[in-house]
């Protein structure tokens, strides 16, 4: 009779552990934020620059709040200001004739987790600047730290440019490992096709240039082929 209320016990247990674990609900993130202002490749009157996103939402009704990001990459590593806010805009004093990249990232307090926007670029104007730098080319696929299949494969990027008459063209750099080597100094496309290889781990990066031959200088990306 013992070893049966045991058992019972057990199986009881075993029971309401899988109830639970069937009734307990997945946490959500909050929705991504849309970026408002700065707008994409804006060029900003001022280097006053007012910040503003939608509203994020939460499915569970958790408790958020909103990290800013504003760095001088696209990679969000030269980092000036990084904000936790509980407001949807603040204005901010940046540093003239700089290009500028921004994101802002919606965070559940309670369960730590987050929702990245996209990261827009952005120039502030400087004092009788004419002409300005074009953003760093914005690396599409592959993207980095990934992994790919053998054979031909598309590199993809673009370009722009706060002054919105200049004509860019894209140094193409690409190799294996970390070794980076020129393939073309003057593309007018933004995707070129490369042949990979079966276990190899491969870089690339993009700089880009304008008609006044301003330059920006890339990120560099790796990836792997299955």
């Amino acid at each position: 009779m013992r070893k049966e209320i045991i058992i019972f016990s057990v199986c009881s247990i075993c029971f309401l552990m899988i109830s639970c674990s069937k009734d307990a609900p997945v946490n959500l993130p909050p929705s991504i934020v849309q970026l408002m202002f700065p707008t994409q490749d804006l060029l900003c009157i001022s280097n006053t620059v007012p910040f503003e996103w939608g509203e994020a939402i939460d499915a569970e009704k958790d408790v958020f709040e909103y990290n800013l990001i504003v760095a001088k990459d696209r990679e969000l590593t030269i980092v000036v200001e990084n904000r936790t806010l509980s407001a949807t805009q603040i204005t901010l004093t940046l540093e003239k004739s700089t290009a500028y990249y921004w994101q802002v990232n919606a965070v559940d307090v309670l369960n730590i987790q987050e929702s990245n926007s996209p990261i827009y670029a952005f120039y502030t104007a400087g004092d009788a600047v004419v002409n300005y730098a074009p953003f760093m080319a914005d690396l599409k696929a592959p993207e980095n730290n990934t992994s790919v299949n053998s054979g031909n494969i598309d590199l993809i990027w673009e370009g722009a440019d706060a002054n919105a008459g200049d004509t860019l063209t894209y140094e193409l750099y690409f190799g294996e490992n970390t070794a980076l080597n020129l393939i073309d100094d003057s593309l007018s496309v933004s995707d070129y096709t490369v042949t990979v290889e079966s276990g190899k781990t491969y870089s690339w990066k993009v700089n880009v240039k304008d008609d006044s031959g301003s330059k920006s200088i890339g990120q560099t990306f790796t990836f792997s082929v299955n």
